[in-house]
């Protein structure tokens, strides 16, 4: 919670000012029962009509200073609580970014969204009310316990009582309510995890006739949460009839109390309205009180919430940076030297015993079955995850020792799956590079062999694209993919799996291309297609985690029965 309320610390003077206008409000409302207590006794009990006006008057004024420190402690309380909201939820975004994959598996993608988003603003809300009122409706509440002293102590001592009654009341829904909370916000995860998929998978789930299955999941899912939330607002509910009932009855207890008093001669009948008038602000505050109870117990949950992603401390630290001009020039460009990775929970380990080496400008070629880790391996060369057991080498340096930024400046990476977004073409590539002209752009464009169809499409480069690339074909967001990586000219390319939706003409021609536009350039490429990799000058076959072969396609097709097995599938000639 310290981190969280850490944010209020550039908004110390607003948070000061709103709950101080805010007792100055109430300060200003504990008078009016006495000023209405001098009417009865006095202006209505002597027919005096100039000093009930008058009274009335002071009531106005009394009314009109509230409001002037009520709006003042508004803006002070909502541009406090509007800050803090903006900070923590930038930081957090900042803080997320800053997650390896390793965090965002395990987290999930659809419970940060919720609390990137739910959870912020619930806590903001929270910021709000706890400004305006945390101090005003405990100050009135003993305030007009006070103030009843000052009239009559046997009857203040029905405050005495009451008021603690109704804190331990309070405090104990409060107590239950709290873990009650957090299970409303987890429920709320699963229906955004739902809605997500559902979102991003509508043509899949049509595809399928899938839609009453997931209709009847989401239902199920949203049925889970309205139950959980009636459970927890029942109980939240039942503040209010029990404060109602405890103030009512105190008030009973004042008027039958000071009833006798009045008759006695101790009090008047005004210091009776006064003494109810006080019980009733006690009622109106303490069922904001109750109100203002509820949204802190949901704030709480949600800061817990937030806090636990805070937490959460990246498992890829960016290393210290190092001086690559001082690096041998005859180093191979990537090593992997003895490497096992095993994700983060996993039972088994999904690379063991990796060893191989890469030279400048060599094209690999990386193969295998479905699960044979080919993206595990090339995910360790820009630290997307880390090895668990030996190292990762650029230009003879662990690849831990490089800032983040400065080994990612040297890598282009097309993952398997195409990310598109809202925008251009040319703002989409110049993701890769932000400098790059139009020039580039098109350069970057005619080696991945999407020039053509971007040339055909309204604007050109300028062509905007929808959200997630919708108006654009598989094989049109791979090619764009690819030219965003290209265009950032890095030292070693990633292809993974980047051409699946490419016909084979077009494959041969991309990677001709991009053997010719950088010969220094050493490319990775992942695929499933034997004749995609054959003619690399290395492949590298991988089986259940581990290399297979490593070879020419004529040497593999010799000494590596795992090859020979994939080529002849995939009816490729496998004849020496």
């Amino acid at each position: 919670m310290k981190r969280i309320l850490s944010y209020l610390k550039s908004y110390k003077k607003e948070s000061i000012l709103a709950p101080l206008f805010k007792m100055l409000e109430a300060c200003f409302e504990l008078f009016i029962p006495i000023v209405m207590a001098r009417i009865i006794d006095i202006g209505i009990a002597n027919k005096d009509m100039g000093y009930v006006l008058r009274m009335c008057l002071v009531m106005v004024s009394l009314g009109i200073i509230g409001l002037v420190c009520s709006l003042t402690a508004q803006y002070f309380s909502a541009k406090a609580a509007t800050g803090f909201g903006t900070a923590l939820r930038n930081d957090l975004f900042r803080h997320i970014t800053s997650l390896s994959y390793t965090e965002i598996d395990n987290i999930g993608t659809s419970t940060l969204l919720t609390r990137m988003t739910s959870d912020t603003n619930q806590i903001q809300t929270g910021v709000n009310l706890v400004l305006r009122l945390f101090l005003r409706s405990p100050f009135i509440v003993f305030g007009a316990m006070i103030m009843s002293f000052t009239i009559d102590v046997r009857s203040a001592m029905t405050f005495v009582v009451t008021i603690p009654l109704l804190s331990i009341v309070v405090f104990g829904i409060m107590l239950i309510s709290i873990p009650l909370f957090k299970k409303v916000q987890e429920r709320l995860d699963r229906v955004t995890l739902l809605t997500r998929e559902n979102l991003s998978g509508a043509r899949v789930i049509r595809a399928f006739n899938r839609q009453d299955k997931e209709v009847e999941e989401f239902d199920r899912a949203t049925d889970d949460l309205m139950g959980v939330s009636l459970f927890v607002g029942r109980i939240s509910a039942f503040l209010n009839p029990v404060t109602y009932v405890i103030i009512n009855l105190a008030t009973v207890a004042i008027i039958w109390i000071a009833g006798k008093q009045t008759n006695s001669g101790i009090i008047t009948q005004g210091q009776v309205v006064a003494l109810v008038n006080y019980m009733s602000q006690i009622l109106v505050e303490l069922v904001k009180l109750a109100n203002l109870i509820i949204n802190i117990t949901k704030s709480i949950a949600c800061a817990k919430r937030i806090n636990i992603v805070f937490e959460q401390s990246p498992s890829i630290v960016d290393g210290k940076g190092y001086d690559i001009t001082g690096t041998a020039a005859n180093a191979p460009r990537v090593v992997f030297s003895g490497v096992d990775l095993r994700y983060d929970k996993a039972k088994e380990a999904s690379l063991t015993n990796i060893d191989f080496a890469v030279n400048k400008g060599e094209t690999i070629g990386i193969i295998g079955g479905t699960g044979s880790g080919k993206s595990s391996l090339v995910n360790m060369i820009p630290r997307f995850y880390d090895a668990t057991k030996g190292e990762v080498l650029i230009d003879g340096i662990n690849v831990k020792s490089y800032s983040l930024a400065e080994l990612r400046k040297r890598i282009g990476v097309v993952p398997q799956k195409c990310v598109l977004f809202q925008g251009t073409i040319a703002d989409n590539i110049r993701w890769g590079n932000r400098e790059a002209t139009d020039e580039e752009i098109n350069a970057a464009l005619c080696v991945a062999q999407a020039k053509d169809f971007v040339d055909a499409k309204e604007g050109g480069i300028n062509y905007m694209i929808s959200e997630g690339g919708k108006n654009l074909s598989g094989g049109q967001k791979q090619r764009l993919t690819i030219a965003r990586a290209i265009v950032r000219k890095p030292e070693i390319l990633i292809l993974d799996d980047s051409s699946s939706a490419l016909d084979f003409a077009t494959d041969a021609a991309l990677r001709k291309a991009i053997k010719e536009y950088a010969k220094d350039m050493t490319v990775f490429i992942v695929s499933q297609r034997a004749s995609t990799i054959m003619n690399s000058d290395k492949i590298v076959v991988m089986d259940d985690g581990e290399i297979a072969g490593i070879g020419t396609h004529i040497e593999l097709l010799a000494n590596c029965e795992v090859y020979k097995e994939i080529c002849q599938s995939q009816q490729i000639e496998v004849a020496s």
